[in-house]
């Protein structure tokens, strides 16, 4: 009897082509931007095995895109909010990202969530309103250095994937993006290994496959996010389970994201 299982899982890996996206987080200005691209693009020249996006801070998304215009390099931001308009101050909606050629948004980044109150039903709202918009959501999740020192990490990402993807149809769901970014790799130089960060990838994608179905889950996308450097990207990203990166200081030097990228 064929093995179902397998053959879904086998088929999604195969359309799993790779996702690397930087988050430049609250780092550099326009002309800084444009300075960037200047420099990068000529460096991955025809470059195709991966799909590129870049989310730079609000101020810098028009630039962005002027600058990557027709390098197939897309523009996404770092957060939206989850209503279409209204008294919000300091908010940006969906249509707002659409209007500048964003194409995908992070949401729920452990910044977000650490320093400014951003809890798991949240991120719900976003990634609901992410969807209902077209763009392409990275959704974020990942466990603290307690939690993983108490053998938490599996606990903590299924709460973490059942609260995010709540009452999210599988149809609606095809975009998704998730990141496993383990809390205390961030920022900190120290990277989950290869096995490591596998496990977390199979964890989510088996909550995922609870919440969206098999074969959305087999198909969806999970990058790998903490501390991705040139001199780690290569190990990780062989990893059949990993199926891109989300970058973050590794990726505002042209010549370190382009090795990321090049790996």
């Amino acid at each position: 009897m064929r093995d179902l299982s397998a053959t879904n899982k086998l088929v999604g890996t195969m359309l799993r082509k790779k996702l690397i996206a930087a988050n430049w987080k609250m780092y550099k200005t326009p002309e800084q931007t444009r300075e960037f691209f200047r420099a990068f693009l000529p460096m991955i020249a025809g470059h195709e095995r991966s799909e590129l996006v870049v989310c730079p801070p609000y101020v810098d998304l028009h630039a962005a895109f002027d600058s990557a215009h027709g390098s197939g390099i897309a523009i996404g931001a770092q957060n939206v909010f989850w209503k279409e308009d209204g008294a919000y101050t300091g908010e940006v909606s969906c249509s707002m990202l659409k209007s500048t050629g964003c194409t995908h948004v992070i949401i729920g980044h452990s910044e977000r969530r650490q320093y400014f109150g951003e809890s798991d039903e949240t991120v719900n709202l976003r990634l609901k309103a992410a969807l209902h918009a077209g763009l392409t959501p990275i959704v974020c999740v990942g466990e603290v250095l307690e939690e993983r020192e108490a053998g938490l990490t599996e606990d903590v990402l299924r709460r973490q994937c059942l609260r995010a993807l709540d009452a999210i149809s599988g149809e609606r769901a095809h975009k998704l993006v998730m990141a496993y970014e383990p809390v205390w790799a961030i920022g900190t130089g120290k990277t989950a290994t290869p096995t490591m960060a596998v496990e977390a990838h199979i964890t989510i994608r088996a909550e995922a496959s609870k919440s969206l179905g098999k074969e959305v889950a087999s198909k969806m996308r999970i990058l790998y996010g903490g501390s991705v450097k040139p001199e780690n990207a290569k190990s990780l990203m062989l990893e059949e389970e990993i199926d891109g990166a989300l970058v973050g200081g590794a990726s505002l030097d042209a010549r370190s994201f382009a090795s990321i990228v090049m790996y």
